[in-house]
């Protein structure tokens, strides 16, 4: 999820309109397949809004506002035609969770868990300089072969003994390069999640004191009660 929000803005200051999507699982069940129960779903969305203080201009914080999902699990129809007497089920429908029941008489009663869009929202932080930490790979190459593997722990410089799978190579012409992937790496500065204990989530994150002025973007990424996460990026201007 970390690059989406890079391509969707080059996408969109090329004029392309994206709409990603989440790949089902169903898409490897056949007979989901052939019976069209197989549906693509919106990648869920955030709206998180940076509130500067008037006091101290090089401060921030970053307000969650809004989380919206549109995730869709099995059958409705069948599931509670299948439900027995007695028992109750929880299924994903249109963003939300619903509660179904069958008592022992036979009657169906539906209630929904997720009342409001906090409801979806398990964990969420903030990286409040996003493009501060590029994302880096090590790779050697190899002159003779004129191949590249990636090796994240190797070190930069010339090699004489590398490994790859079962087989080591010892060659003096090989040499370690560093390249950037065009991505970045996602540094968690602030959290809010959930606990047994605590349910409530804090909405509007703590202070953050930039040192030099200048534009920053801010990585928002949210966990929600599936264990998808979701990140989006906010430009922000320190004067």
């Amino acid at each position: 999820m970390g690059l989406f929000p890079a391509v969707l803005d080059e996408a969109k200051s090329k004029g392309i309109d994206l709409a990603p999507r989440y790949i089902p699982k169903d898409v490897f069940d056949k007979r989901a397949v052939e019976r069209g129960e197989v549906v693509f779903h919106d990648i869920s969305y955030i709206e998180a809004t940076p509130r500067h203080d008037p006091k101290k201009f090089n401060r921030l914080r970053i307000e969650l506002k809004d989380f919206s999902v549109s995730y869709s699990q099995g059958d409705l129809e069948r599931t509670t035609e299948e439900l027995k007497e007695g028992k109750s089920v929880v299924v994903c429908r249109g963003g939300k969770l619903l509660k179904i029941s069958k008592d022992k008489k036979g009657v169906i009663t539906q209630g929904i868990l997720t009342k409001k869009w906090t409801d979806w929202v398990d964990y969420w932080s903030v990286d409040f300089d996003y493009s501060s930490k590029k994302e880096i790979v090590r790779r050697y190459r190899d002159k003779d072969k004129e191949a590249a593997l990636v090796l994240p722990s190797a070190k930069s410089g010339s090699a004489s003994k590398v490994k790859e799978g079962d087989q080591t190579y010892i060659d003096d012409s090989m040499e370690f390069v560093e390249e950037w992937t065009g991505a970045y790496i996602f540094e968690n500065e602030w959290q809010s999640f959930r606990t047994r204990k605590e349910r409530e989530l804090d909405l509007t994150s703590v202070w953050h004191e930039y040192a030099k002025s200048g534009r920053y973007t801010i990585a928002v990424k949210v966990i929600d009660i599936f264990g998808n996460d979701t990140m989006t990026l906010i430009p922000a201007q320190i004067p």
